[in-house]
């Protein structure tokens, strides 16, 4: 390594000891109970239920997949995927927040997503809950992996190591971590995260402009590249077989702009229906002390990601400015490392060490979320609420959560070994798998009485089942199914539970007096 790049490391790993610091503090308190362990005793404030969301739901793609895609491709699709996000961010914090955590409270105490749609329904055999657990390990797991795709990429380019040994030098981190404190630590440190996340991503975004020659230089780059500068078109890079950009004296090549149109637009909106269903996002509602705190929680997140998606698309835009060209970011893949080129370029090696610990910081406060809660879906959903019966020992349901969650990780590592893997599309596939498995039944259980355990059961299963049968069987057949496996997935989901609870019988009187409660209930 250089004198550079050891300062560089330096300062990311004292970070790094920094959140491992946070971990044992909390770790003789996480170890306390389950509860403790997977919802920190419903203990968050308004700042860290705030910031812990949102940087836990945001991952390592805000600083890489994000910037990358408006690098490559223009302004278009990230445009439309940050303002879905950050309309989905204050909507589900206005309607949904605060009545999740009464109703959590209602129904049993619920500390999982999977207990509280079980315990609404009043469920003797246990499917939804195993359905639930089922899908949150599966594309937990898929979300896992983008993270480790994230390490490995930002490692390998830093230190000039192997992408496999540095991908699974992250995952062995994270796993660490998560192992000692559990929510609280996760959440407390995700707080100091998300400082350090908009900290990197305004630092960029001034000094990056400013390297670039102003504003109205980056402008005007952006407009010279056919598509890239327009909301209702894109940018085409040519690329050879090896999907490279193509390059002509020293000048990158683009082809015709592809138009972005109304359908694509709404499909990429969509993004923001995501929100209802995200589990790590969820649970902090569930976990705030108070309710009268959410007021404070929803304006502190909205702010904090419209800011950080607005500056995560400058970047990318920036960067096609400073770096018209660059073997770096010459593929899909690789132009995912603009904001880390950015860095290394223009910033003193401590502060970029610290910029850079801003892509760890989004990391880890999300892979440590992730694996988590897939670990507590199983112990304390499959293994305690269906195999045990809900007999088995706190301390064995933590011990079964920890196999768990090693399991988890390991085969996040196996789907994050394609070193060419594009975080955005890896992100885009498990945010749809959670918004249309979850996020249609979480809003009608919120909100509408009538819906039965049969229609939320039908609901789960289908919004799940059409997110991998769109994405793998009807999107490939391009024109009007191109759309983003979300939409129609979130919209069958929703005419499912409609149809089948409305055909099967209403719920019971005691089902219906808790859905009266959750309104007003005290906290």
């Amino acid at each position: 390594m250089t004198g550079d790049t050891l300062k560089i490391f330096f300062t990311m790993a004292a970070y790094m000891l920094v959140v491992i610091g946070i971990g044992l503090f909390f770790a003789k308190r996480a170890q306390a109970s389950s509860e403790n362990y997977f919802l920190g005793g419903r203990s968050l404030g308004p700042w860290v239920a705030a910031m812990s969301a949102e940087a836990s739901d945001m991952s390592g793609w805000l600083l890489m997949g994000l910037p990358g895609v408006a690098y490559w491709s223009g302004i278009a699709d990230s445009f439309w995927t940050a303002l879905g996000l950050g309309v989905g961010t204050y909507i589900n914090w206005l309607i949904v927040a605060q009545r999740l955590r009464r109703y959590s409270a209602v129904t049993n105490n619920a500390i999982t997503i999977p207990d509280f749609l079980s315990n609404r329904y009043h469920e003797e055999k246990k499917v939804i809950l195993g359905i639930a657990a089922i899908f949150i390990l599966v594309f937990f797991t898929v979300y896992a992996a983008s993270c480790f795709v994230t390490c490995g990429k930002l490692f390998s380019t830093l230190f000039g190591k192997s992408y496999h040994s540095m991908m699974i030098a992250g995952a062995i981190f994270v796993v660490i971590y998560t192992f000692l404190g559990g929510f609280l630590a996760e959440s407390t440190s995700d707080f100091m995260q998300g400082v350090v996340m908009i900290f990197a991503l305004i630092v960029i975004l001034v000094a990056g402009t400013a390297s670039a020659g102003g504003f109205n230089a980056v402008v005007e780059n952006a407009k010279s590249i056919p598509g890239y500068f327009s909301l209702n078109s894109m940018a085409v890079p040519k690329v050879g077989a090896d999907k490279v950009q193509q390059v002509v004296g020293n000048v990158p090549q683009f082809g015709k702009a592809a138009p972005y149109g109304f359908l694509t637009i709404l499909s990429t909106l969509s993004w923001g229906l995501g929100y209802f269903g995200m589990p790590q996002v969820l649970l902090r509602f569930m976990a705030i002390r108070k309710v009268d705190e959410l007021k404070m929680s929803r304006r502190i997140a909205t702010v904090w990601c419209f800011i950080s998606l607005i500056s995560a698309v400058a970047i990318g835009v920036i960067g096609r400015a400073m770096f018209p060209f660059s073997e770096t970011l010459s593929t899909a893949g690789g132009a995912e490392n603009v904001f880390i080129v950015i860095s290394q370029s223009i910033l003193p090696p401590v502060l970029a060490g610290l910029v850079m610990a801003g892509i760890l910081a989004a990391t880890i406060s999300s892979s440590d979320s992730y694996l988590l809660i897939a670990a507590s879906a199983f112990a304390k959903n499959v293994y305690e609420g269906i195999l045990k019966k809900n007999q088995a020992d706190d301390k064995v349901v933590m011990r079964v959560s920890r196999g768990m969650l090693l399991l988890v990780a390991l085969l996040g590592m196996v789907i994050a070994w394609d070193k060419d893997s594009v975080i955005f599309t890896i992100v885009s596939f498990a945010w749809a798998g959670f918004g249309a498995t979850f996020g249609p039944i979480m809003l009608f259980s919120l909100f509408w009485k009538r819906t039965t355990r049969e229609g939320a059961i039908a609901g789960m299963v289908t919004g799940g089942a059409m997110v991998f049968i769109w994405k793998l069987l009807i999107k490939p057949m391009g024109g009007l199914f191109g759309i983003y496996e979300l939409l129609p997935a979130f919209v069958l989901s929703c005419i499912v539970i409609v149809l089948v609870s409305l055909a099967t019988k209403e719920p019971s009187e005691e089902i219906q007096k808790e859905f009266e409660e959750s309104k007003t209930f005290a906290l």
